[in-house]
């Protein structure tokens, strides 16, 4: 195979992907490349992805460092039987929650405009229905799926890792509070929301048992949460295997919609009309109240769109559009349509449309089938709260939380246990208070459409420090955040019959995430108050040196500020007057991606005229800092500044601000309160960074809020 015959792929995270074939690039003869060709005998080698790792506006010229890709292997072979799989697995998991709207989407539609027994009218089915397709086309299909989503923050999606990437966009200070506050109320929000899709999704399913015997109707909320329980069991198995095994499940699921609703669409054609936009202006002309009401319902049809930009990191961006482009959307529009097509033939059973599609031999395996599925679903905005509240974590939103890696090839893929037994808790509550789909149905949609919105103006706002001019993306962008605005106004009229539930959720949430990043700011403000800066730190220890005895072994003092001496160090110095004669002053800092394992001067290693070494380290916001690890790493960056040096003999040292209540803060006095029981929840920073316990020494430090 010439190298004419494969195309380079470069994606980074900027406003596109260049595309070029390898016979424009001087290293396509790179042997690491003819590699990848070798491997693949028999299947068409169709392009080589490179993620890129420097991102900004160099993003457009072709230029390719190859061989620091190949050392981080980021190159990779995407041949035919390498695509199937991925979007198998991301069917199991990103697309479960809006693969499963057609369940309660449709049919609180229809029932929304049934003013009598007779069901809605024609007029209303057309206009309906077509409102739902253009809603799945302008949200999903352009929004999510063609802009946001190639907004990716190294390979992490989210509305926490697009507020990482405006972060880097040299925002002026105020301006950068007021978009932290408005990405902790979108990432609240979405986690309200995440509380109401596992139980709307499992009853909604569940609750097909009435069509077949209306006597089991008892039995509907007991089933349920059977099987939510089983749900968050499953979690720390990892998304991953369990993609692998509902993967094939949702696939099936999408092509039963797509015969269903195919299936009825032969039997009234007609139907196809809604394809045609001219319905939602009609509707929105001659049925202008109802038509307005009516987009409470409709917004039920993209839940789950954020989902699918939290899940981002689990499968990448291929996997989830081409599984979109290819079965779910095809199918999404086909059930709506064959739903459409069932309310038209018989009015009166449009508020049962969905199940009515299937026939009576095949309504039982239907809600088998449908059960599993939003299980699935489920899964899709459980992964999604895990990424969000692990990277609010990282980026000082969201106090820290015990995280489990659940793959080792991709760091996205992770497991929150406290946050699971919390989210099963609040699931389970919400079933068995609410105890029907219906109910819950009133209760959705203020969340997702506050979400939706609230990403969409951080993504024009990353898009417009990125450009700085109006462009194509980001007009098209602002027309589609008026339309989310009109589902969010129209779904208001809920919060006075359940709508306040994920409001109040989301306000519990903000209310933590401002209370622990105010805190820590305070904390932060406390401790730079008699610091000594690093530049003093020679004459610190010249004054000191008549009664210091430099003591043998290796000593490593830790701090988050590179710019300053470690209170433990002075401590040593001024109490004990004494100090090892390797003393390594390790730090590190936290930076707006989501890992910086190759990037350049990712460690930096100087030593001082005193002897004293210093490490300063880049973590991205979804790594794990690991001191040793740095530590081993900065060995192989300097190796005469810490030669002989095993972590294994070191000691270490560490000093932890203790929060204090204070009357003369400017921080509200229950603020406090909360920061103090949280600041008491939080794990042993020794834990946090992966200390060894028995040669780790703390020193505590009062720190007035």
């Amino acid at each position: 195979m010439g190298a004419g015959q494969v195309d380079l792929v470069l994606t980074d995270g900027c406003r596109h992907v260049a595309r070029y074939p390898l016979r424009h690039i001087t290293l396509s003869t790179h042997p690491r490349i003819q590699e990848l060709v070798d491997a693949a005998p028999g299947r068409p080698l169709r392009t080589l992805t490179v993620n890129r790792i420097d991102s900004g506006p160099s993003c457009r010229e072709p230029v390719l460092d190859v061989e620091r890709f190949v050392k981080l292997e980021k190159l990779s072979a995407r041949g035919p039987a390498l695509v199937v799989g991925p979007m198998i697995a991301a069917m199991g998991v990103v697309f479960g929650d809006i693969g499963t709207s057609p369940l309660y989407a449709a049919t609180t539609t229809f029932d929304a405009g049934s003013f009598d027994v007779s069901g809605p009218s024609a007029e209303y089915v057309y206009g309906s229905t077509a409102t739902i397709l253009y809603a799945l086309t302008l949200v999903v299909t352009i929004l999510y799926v063609r802009f946001l989503i190639r907004a990716d923050n190294r390979g992490e999606g989210g509305l926490l890792a697009l507020f990482g990437l405006l972060r880097r966009s040299g925002l002026k200070a105020r301006t950068l509070t007021t978009f932290t506050i408005v990405a902790m109320l979108g990432a609240a929000m979405f986690l309200g929301d995440s509380v109401i899709t596992p139980a709307i999704s499992v009853l909604s399913a569940v609750e097909g048992l009435e069509v077949i015997q209306p006597t089991l109707s008892a039995l509907v909320v007991p089933i349920a949460v059977v099987i939510l329980l089983g749900v968050f069991a499953i979690q720390r198995f990892g998304t991953r295997t369990i993609g692998r095994l509902f993967g094939p499940i949702m696939l099936l699921w999408f092509l039963v919609l797509a015969v269903t609703g195919g299936a009825s669409i032969l039997e009234d054609p007609a139907v196809l009309q809604a394809l045609s936009p001219h319905w939602v202006v009609l509707f929105f002309i001659d049925q202008p109240g109802t038509a307005f009401f009516a987009l409470g319902a409709i917004v039920l049809a993209v839940t789950g769109a954020e989902a699918l930009y939290a899940d981002l990191g689990h499968f990448g961006r291929q996997a989830i559009t081409r599984a979109w482009m290819w079965v779910v959307f095809p199918a999404l529009v086909l059930n709506y349509l064959g739903q459409a097509s069932l309310a038209l033939r018989h009015p009166q059973e449009a508020t049962s449309s969905f199940f009515g599609l299937v026939p009576a031999w095949g309504q039982l395996p239907m809600v088998i089938l449908a059960t599993a599925a939003t299980i699935i679903a489920s899964q899709s905005v459980i992964s999604g709260t895990y990424s969000v509240i692990h990277q609010a974590w990282r980026l000082g939103l969201f106090p820290p939380l015990r995280v489990v890696h659940t793959s080792e090839k991709n760091e996205g893929q992770i497991y929150v246990p406290a946050i699971n037994v919390l989210l099963a808790l609040a699931v389970l509550a919400v079933t068995i208070g609410f105890r029907g789909s219906a109910a819950l149905a009133s209760a959705y949609g203020i969340a997702v459409t506050t979400t939706i919105s609230i990403t969409t103006i951080v993504y024009l706002a990353w898009s417009w420090a990125h450009s700085r001019r109006l462009t194509p993306r980001i007009l098209a962008a602002g027309a589609i955040l008026l339309v989310t605005v009109a589902f969010l106004v129209a779904n208001l009229p809920k919060a006075t019959s359940g709508g306040w539930l994920p409001l109040a959720i989301g306000a519990i949430i903000f209310t933590v995430m401002g209370s622990w990043w105010i805190g820590q700011q305070r904390i932060r403000a406390a401790r730079r108050i008699g610091e000594l800066p690093l530049s003093d730190l020679e004459s610190f220890l010249t004054r000191a040196k008549g009664d210091l005895f430099r003591v043998p072994g290796d000593a490593v003092f830790i701090t988050r500020n590179p710019n300053i001496v470690p209170v433990a160090l002075r401590t040593m110095v001024t109490q004990n007057h004494a100090l090892q004669k390797r003393s390594i002053l390790l730090s590190w800092s936290t930076i707006d991606v989501p890992s910086t394992v190759g990037m350049k001067q990712r460690i930096n290693v100087e030593t001082f005229p005193s002897g004293i070494v210093r490490v300063v380290a880049k973590v991205g916001f979804l790594e794990q800092p690991r001191m040793t690890e740095l530590l081993t790493e900065a060995h192989t960056v300097d190796k005469t500044a810490l030669v002989n040096f095993a972590s294994s003999r070191a000691t270490f040292f560490i000093s932890t601000p203790v929060p204090r209540y204070n009357r003369r803060s400017k921080m509200f006095r229950w603020a406090q309160v909360l920061f103090l029981a949280l600041d008491r929840l939080a794990p042993d920073p020794v834990d946090v960074i992966e200390l060894p316990r028995d040669r780790t020494i703390v020193l505590a430090r009062e720190a007035l809020l």
